[in-house]
């Protein structure tokens, strides 16, 4: 016995009709035998359409029950036969078949259904971590966390957004915020990374001061003080790279910055965290007095794309204000930036990653992490909104992000941005590049918009709506399985080696995205395997879902 999962793959090209078996020439392709009333076989010739589909031409007989419970399909689909009844019939086809414990769960009238239950999520009192650049914010970040899950390197400036965080410590959970490196009189980008400090230290309870012990106090470290001194929040002096014992009196001058005991931690040994831990969640209050309300269940929507191709563009105009920190630098964006947004009357928790580089293994630093967390990001999403600039060609980068939504089974929708910079001439041959090179996510929802003017944003509503419908599609096992017999009566698999493999059960067992079990007596070709998830999609949409089709071939017991 075997089981296989042969998965979904690209259409395939150049099929050519087969040559007969029988005229000596050697069989290249498949052939389709004719079932006639009085039992004979008959070769058939197999079409293909322009699809490239299997069809073949063959004279039916009527639908009925063999004797030993398998199920002959012949003359013509009967369609006053109910899904009940073609459900019993289909599953007397697995009576004689090496059956698994699993697929026993699966066949049974209740069926194994492995569904999806939506997350609850609600406000926590907030705990911000700022300090000037470089002095181990989120070194501490995933200290607390206890996983990497901040992107770290040992350089200043590589955090740039405030990324929010889940925390717990001592049963107590909390919302923890890292933010990048605040400087005053900070131009460019890094004045756009300042602004963000300073929007985490107003929202927020309590505030985590992190400074380098080795250096002492600054310039800008005063600074900051007085920043956080106007906010009138509890703060936490954190003195950070104190090793060990004997570091402990470089920690003793920062005392001068008038904020109290410093507290002693090592970020990267974990030395002393518990002891500031404990002491922060004895002061955070029982209700945040900042934390928003949020919505339960807001479905989670991942922005993918190049670098620079407006994916914070995106989120920014989508939430109103300047969320993520936008910039003409590629790579601007690091970690993923969650932000709940409200488009057209509906609620949505937009994650903003980082762009996917060509060569992802050839990258060093921070954008090598930060191409792990957007696969993290994408992974915890329900759908992708995968941004392409329509002002560039469609690129082999591109198609790759596109692959990587499919791999991960995550809803796809294509925003093709900055519309409004599009010209006639670039018009007809965007319309030629996307038949080409995205044939085969012609079912995926298209919106074309302008993420820095905002136009047609509110078309992302009904896309991403009916991308989800599909992504959650239960289709029930009768009428699963009808349409399978009616499939298989009007298109049967070709002959292979003699032998024709047979679906002999199906079912689908999961949904996000819809995944289906066929049970069959044998390998069947992948061009089968997409015939029939194309016509899955004919019958019942999907449109914005992938469609997992898996085998599993059993063998029959041999008679005693």
């Amino acid at each position: 016995m075997s089981e296989q999962n042969p998965g979904t793959g690209a259409e395939h090209e150049g099929a050519a009709r087969p040559e007969s078996e029988f005229d000596g020439a050697e069989f290249d392709g498949p052939e389709v035998m004719q079932v006639n009333p009085d039992g004979s076989q008959v070769a058939a010739a197999p079409e293909y359409d322009e699809a490239e589909t299997y069809a073949a031409t063959v004279n039916d007989a009527p639908v009925h029950a063999a004797g030993d419970g398998e199920v002959v399909f012949g003359e013509g689909f009967d369609a006053s036969v109910t899904d009940e009844e073609r459900l019993r019939a289909m599953r007397s086809n697995l009576e004689g078949f090496d059956l698994e414990d699993d697929d026993v769960a699966i066949i049974s009238d209740d069926g194994e259904f492995l569904g999806f239950r939506e997350p609850v999520s609600e406000a926590l009192p907030v705990v911000a971590i700022v300090g000037r650049p470089n002095v181990g914010k989120s070194a501490l970040v995933n200290r607390i966390l206890g996983r990497r899950e901040a992107v770290v390197e040992d350089v200043p400036g590589v955090t740039r957004d405030r990324v929010t965080y889940q925390a717990e410590w001592g049963g107590t959970r909390f919302s923890l915020v890292d933010t990048g490196g605040w400087e005053p009189d900070a131009k460019g980008i890094d004045a756009s990374v300042a602004l963000q400090a300073e929007v985490a230290i107003e929202l927020c309870d309590v505030v985590m001061f992190v400074v380098d012990s080795r250096v002492g106090p600054t310039a800008t470290d005063e600074r900051v003080v007085q920043l956080l001194r106007r906010t009138h929040k509890p703060v936490f002096l954190v003195a950070n790279k104190v090793d060990d014992a004997v570091l402990e009196a470089e920690a003793a001058q920062l005392w001068s910055l008038g904020l109290g005991e410093p507290n002693a931690v090592s970020a990267l040994h974990g030395r002393g965290v518990a002891d500031l831990l404990d002491a922060v969640v004895e002061a955070l209050p029982e209700e945040s007095a900042v934390a928003q309300p949020k919505m339960l269940g807001p479905r989670r929507v991942a922005l993918l794309g190049r670098p620079n191709v407006g994916k914070s563009s995106l989120l920014n105009k989508a939430a109103g204000e300047e969320r993520a920190v936008v910039s003409d630098i590629a790579g601007t964006t690091r970690d993923p930036v969650d932000e709940q947004v409200e488009i057209a009357g509906r609620v949505w928790t937009f994650v903003d990653t980082a762009g996917i580089r060509r060569r992802v293994h050839l990258q060093k630093g921070a954008d090598f992490y930060a191409s792990l967390r957007t696969a993290a990001a994408l992974e915890k999403a329900e759908v992708a909104v995968v941004l392409i600039d329509v002002t560039q060609e469609i690129s082999d980068q591109d198609l790759r992000i596109v692959d990587l939504v499919l791999e991960s089974g995550r809803a796809l929708v294509l925003a093709f941005n900055k519309w409004d910079m599009l010209d006639d001439d670039r018009r007809r041959y965007l319309e030629r590049e996307i038949e080409q090179d995205l044939a085969h996510v012609d079912w995926a929802p298209r919106v074309n918009i302008s993420a820095r003017t905002g136009r047609h944003l509110e078309k992302l509503v009904p896309a991403l709506e009916t991308a989800l419908e599909s992504w959650d599609t239960r289709i029930p096992t009768g009428k699963f399985n009808a349409f399978v017999a009616e499939l298989v009566q009007e298109h049967p698999h070709p002959l292979r080696s003699g032998k024709q493999p047979r679906i002999l059960f199906g079912t689908q067992v999961q949904n996000r995205p819809p995944t289906f079990v066929l049970f069959t007596s044998g390998f069947l070709d992948p061009q089968y395997r997409r015939f029939i998830q194309r016509r899955l999609r004919e019958r019942y949409g999907f449109d914005g879902s992938p469609i997992v089709i898996n085998m599993r071939i059993r063998e029959r017991r041999p008679r005693p």
